[in-house]
């Protein structure tokens, strides 16, 4: 059983301990991802939109370095730390998942690390190939 772990230029990537998505079979697991700059800050702030195509983003490069692709997403959770912004982080999934149409969870939460993220997502992806 090949393990593979995709980086992340997270700055929390060794405080906490996590890689950005880890690959085990034809298995990927992408964890939570926010919206941040390569630089480490917050990309986009205030805008739920713009930070959900961010987190998309990098998703869809991480899904790629472990050997993957979009069509491989069986599902997605969209955690917003306001549900009534749904909308615009919908329309930002849309514009990656509407052919694909994993499925999809949308859940309120109390907060995130950093106060000013509106939106983290996770992937889960099952590959063709192992």
């Amino acid at each position: 059983m090949a393990k593979i772990q995709v980086s992340s230029e997270s700055p929390y990537v060794n405080t906490i301990g996590f890689s950005r998505a880890v690959r085990i079979d034809n298995i990927i697991a992408v964890s939570g991802t926010a919206p941040l700059d390569p630089d480490g800050t917050t990309a986009y702030p205030g805008d739920a939109y713009a930070q959900t195509r961010s987190c998309l983003e990098i998703i869809k490069e991480a899904i790629k370095e472990a050997g993957g692709s979009l069509e491989d997403v069986i599902r997605t959770r969209i955690m917003l730390k306001d549900i009534s912004i749904w909308k615009e982080a919908a329309r930002a999934h849309g514009e990656f998942f509407s052919r694909i149409k994993p499925a999809c969870t949308f859940v309120e939460v109390k907060g995130f690390v950093r106060d000013d993220w509106l939106v983290e997502i996770e992937a889960d992806c099952v590959t063709s190939e192992k």
